[in-house]
């Protein structure tokens, strides 16, 4: 687990060095320092306000133990399990099948499932993706998740700005020529995608084998896996499409295949998480 963790923050370390670098690129030293300030006061905006900033993108509402009975108490017999305080549960009026979880702590989580998932899937098998979100937030993906998705989406934003305004004052040693601005703004948010991947692969598998473990029921959470599959990419999520920087937190990639946005997935490959799972199944009673 501590090599994990060294593996992410030194990936979270590049996502905002890469950031100060297209600042640099498109404004020099003086870009660099605005960039690099611009993420460090990201960083603190996303600390304190990730979960209402990602639940109002996905207009996700609260629900409780009135408005959604099975479901709340389905989470709170799973956040006793897990050892974690109970969180705040969201319901996302979507088709698609997906679902995440959200939060700087476990003291401030927040867990959202689409009424989709609610309704393609047995309890079992949602009983083994609530379990992975709660793995999440166990584990404290939730707040590293969503300061890479906010800088990512930062990036791509700049390197659009810079795009704009190259060129704006030809007469200035700093002036950015067109063709080197179309660069970055191509190649920055590639990148930045790239180290989302990295940082997102890395922890699904853990969050696999920790919600398998919560639920005691690796083979439901595979079940699960497979069934949203098999649908979520039939099936658009709208908000996801207009900010992919956010797709890394969901269960399943909720991204369409097309365009270039295909090219690059921030989950491993299903297939791989199912049989990983199956085999940790044989351990359990």
């Amino acid at each position: 687990m501590l090599g994990n963790w060294l593996k992410t923050s030194i990936l979270m370390a590049s996502i905002v060095v890469l950031f100060g670098m297209v600042g640099a690129a498109l404004g020099g030293a003086g870009g660099m320092l605005i960039a690099l300030l611009l993420a460090a006061a990201m960083n603190v905006y996303a600390y304190w306000f990730s979960d209402t900033m990602v639940l109002k993108m996905y207009n996700a509402q609260e629900v409780d133990e009135h408005s959604a009975p099975q479901y709340f108490r389905m989470m709170r017999e799973l956040a006793q399990n897990a050892g974690l305080p109970m969180p705040r549960v969201y319901i996302i009026d979507e088709a698609q099948p997906n679902a995440f979880a959200t939060g700087r702590d476990p003291q401030h989580a927040a867990v959202a499932a689409t009424s989709g998932i609610i309704a393609m899937l047995s309890e079992r098998e949602l009983r083994g993706v609530m379990a992975h979100e709660l793995a999440h937030v166990k584990h404290r993906d939730t707040l590293i998740s969503t300061i890479s998705a906010t800088i990512a989406g930062a990036i791509s934003s700049i390197a659009q700005f810079g795009m704009l305004f190259s060129g704006g004052n030809r007469d200035s040693e700093r002036s950015v020529h067109p063709a080197v601005a179309l660069l970055i703004m191509i190649l920055a948010p590639i990148a930045a995608m790239l180290i989302q991947m990295a940082i997102s692969r890395s922890r699904e598998f853990e969050a696999d084998r920790g919600g398998a473990e919560i639920c005691d029921d690796p083979k439901a959470l595979a079940a699960a896996l497979e069934k949203i599959h098999s649908y979520a990419h039939d099936i658009p999520l709208e908000t996801a499409e207009r900010h992919p920087e956010t797709a890394q937190m969901m269960i399943i990639n909720p991204l369409s295949g097309d365009g270039i946005k295909s090219l690059f997935s921030t989950h491993p490959q299903t297939e791989e998480r199912v049989a990983r799972l199956m085999e940790m199944a044989q351990g359990f009673a």
